[in-house]
């Protein structure tokens, strides 16, 4: 009978990818230590890269912008 898959949490998935970017162990190591395979240290830190720039860019703040100017007009009317 096969195990049950697990599921990791965006949270969890950071962790590991920040530890792999840091490059004091290898993969295999942290694979090791967080008990995952170590193909999705590889795939999770390759995520991370790929997706650090939009967190700098100039759109990731526009959403709550428009979400405060719309609840402040509504408050003020």
């Amino acid at each position: 009978m096969k195990a049950k898959r697990r599921r990791h949490d965006s949270e969890f998935k950071a962790r590991v990818a920040l530890e792999a970017l840091k490059g004091v162990k290898t993969i295999q190591q942290i694979a090791k230590d967080f008990e995952v395979h170590p193909v999705q240290v590889s795939d999770w830190k390759k995520t991370m890269v790929e997706g650090a720039a939009s967190v700098f860019g100039p759109g990731q703040g526009k959403a709550e912008r428009e979400d405060f100017e719309r609840e402040r007009s509504q408050l003020h009317a």
